[in-house]
């Protein structure tokens, strides 16, 4: 057996072998309430969203046809269809549908492909040798395209309610017992709310482990009172909701919570109180059954296209231009610190998921646990002068950019951290598993901010947090400028 030994961690605390075992355990996610994002399952909204997309385009396509193919070519109706799905998606046409009809959408359809046939009629207009597009076609044309667009919206919406109610999620109440027993005879009494509960999870100390029949004729709930019952009550019924009553956040509840993340159950906020007034965000959450929600922990972000044409187009280019730097540092190491230039070490990226990160080996670990599990090694005294070079100026990062154009990372991210850490930092910051909801970077918003080796890891996830809520490519581009203007720092990384 492997002897015990301490090893430094960040907060200056010891920890044990048995603990450093962590090390193969994959980032649990914490409830956060502050982090909101889309309510709903995974493959059913996008299934969803693919149909109204398909829908819209194909309207928006037809009701071209009502013009003259001299007034339509193929250029001006490829920018009409980009055009007409981007107002759609400005106005939140893609965003939630569970139980929508199609006259909710009427108003923001309408407005949006009036704007976009007049945007089609004035640049028509000043192209040649295309003729003006007649008032009598464009009104034509705009009233076939709103048929065809709200008629077809009208049949997903329906199939989406039906898929609602034959099909309905698995999902268990979190909660104080007789608070959450109103809740779910509440839900039961409504089956278009697309939910089936399946049990109770309370600490059973307000009741008897089965709950009297309710209004109607939904059966009684059972309650499951250790973690045991709650975890073969999500195996055995395919759970994959777990709505969290308003109190259920308390300190208490937190274990119960943390291993219905482990099983994958997206975690759902509900505020069984008479609703009050607060401000309305589509996108934010909505209403089940009449009851305010929103998911705490919910389904990651979406990757976004330019995001990895960005990493692709500057990773492949840099790639190529540090190539000689990359050759001389290797053959320096290879020199001076014998074989083993390359350092692998297993880093966890988006979703949680485990990938080998790639730099220059600036320091030889005792054993693997050392590398595990160590901290930091910027202050090593057995590290030769070169190694310090590269720590200093980062250049022993260089190699990440295969990383990045291997997909495994992006240029701009949270920074991957090792398992053995992103479990002890889930623990002791709430929000740090959401770093993972983007891919893993080589720069950050943390660290143009300084937070770079032995600092905050609390600051760390705050800011981490703060970029990935307020993503755009352009944050990406100035982050990567402001990079280059510091690229040569004092402290290692």
């Amino acid at each position: 057996m492997t002897p015990e030994r301490a090893v430094a961690s960040p907060a200056g605390q010891e920890q044990s072998a048995g603990e450093a075992g962590a090390a193969t355990v994959i980032a649990q996610r914490t409830v956060d309430t502050s982090r909101i994002t889309l309510v709903g399952g995974r493959t059913r909204d996008h299934s969803s969203r693919a149909l109204l997309l398909a829908v819209d385009s194909t309207a928006a396509l037809l009701g071209t046809l009502v013009l003259t193919p001299l007034q339509r070519p193929p250029l001006l109706v490829a920018g009409f269809l980009v055009l007409v799905l981007a107002l759609c998606r400005n106005a939140g046409l893609y965003g939630r549908i569970d139980e929508r009809y199609v006259l909710d959408d009427c108003p923001a359809v309408a407005g949006r492909l009036a704007i976009a046939w007049c945007v089609l009629t004035a640049v028509a207009a000043t192209l040649q040798p295309f003729k003006e597009i007649p008032l009598k076609a464009v009104l034509a044309g705009c009233a076939a395209h709103a048929v065809l667009t709200l008629s077809g919206r009208a049949l997903v919406y329906w199939r989406q309610r039906v898929a609602l109610v034959r099909r309905p999620c698995t999902a268990l109440l979190v909660g104080p017992e007789q608070q959450a027993a109103r809740v779910a005879a509440a839900l039961q009494r409504y089956p278009r709310s697309g939910v089936r509960l399946v049990g109770i999870v309370s600490d059973g100390a307000a009741g008897q482990g089965k709950h009297d029949k309710q209004d109607g004729d939904a059966p009684p709930l059972p309650v499951l009172t250790t973690v045991g019952d709650m975890r073969r009550a999500v195996i055995q019924n395919d759970v994959r909701r777990a709505i969290v009553l308003g109190g259920a956040t308390d300190p208490e509840y937190l274990p119960w919570l943390r291993g219905l993340s482990e099983l994958h159950c997206h975690i759902w906020e509900l505020d069984p109180r008479p609703a009050v007034y607060v401000p309305r965000d589509r996108e934010a959450g909505g209403h089940l059954a009449g009851f305010r929600c929103r998911p705490v922990v919910g389904p990651p972000l979406p990757a976004h296209p330019g995001k990895r044409a960005l990493d692709l187009a500057i990773s492949s280019v840099l790639l190529v231009l540090a190539g000689p730097v990359l050759l001389t540092c290797a053959l320096w190491l290879r020199i001076s610190d014998g074989p083993g230039v390359v350092f692998r070490q297993e880093r966890i990226g988006k979703d949680g998921l485990p990938f080998t990160l790639l730099k220059f080996r600036t320091h030889r670990p005792a054993d693997p646990m050392e590398s595990a599990t160590r901290w930091s090694v910027a202050n090593e005294h057995r590290m030769s002068w070169f190694c310090r070079f590269l720590r200093r100026s980062s250049l022993d990062e260089l190699l990440q950019l295969w990383n990045v154009f291997r997909g495994d990372m992006s240029l701009v991210g949270p920074r991957p951290e090792r398992p053995y850490f992103v479990a002890k930092f889930s623990e002791a910051h709430p929000g740090y598993s959401e770093r993972h909801r983007m891919p893993t970077g080589i720069t950050g918003l943390a660290q143009i901010n300084g937070l770079r080796g032995d600092t905050s890891i609390e600051d760390r996830c705050r800011f981490d947090n703060a970029y990935i809520d307020n993503w755009s490519l352009w944050r990406d581009i100035s982050i990567l400028m402001r990079t280059a203007t510091e690229f040569f720092r004092p402290t290692g990384s």
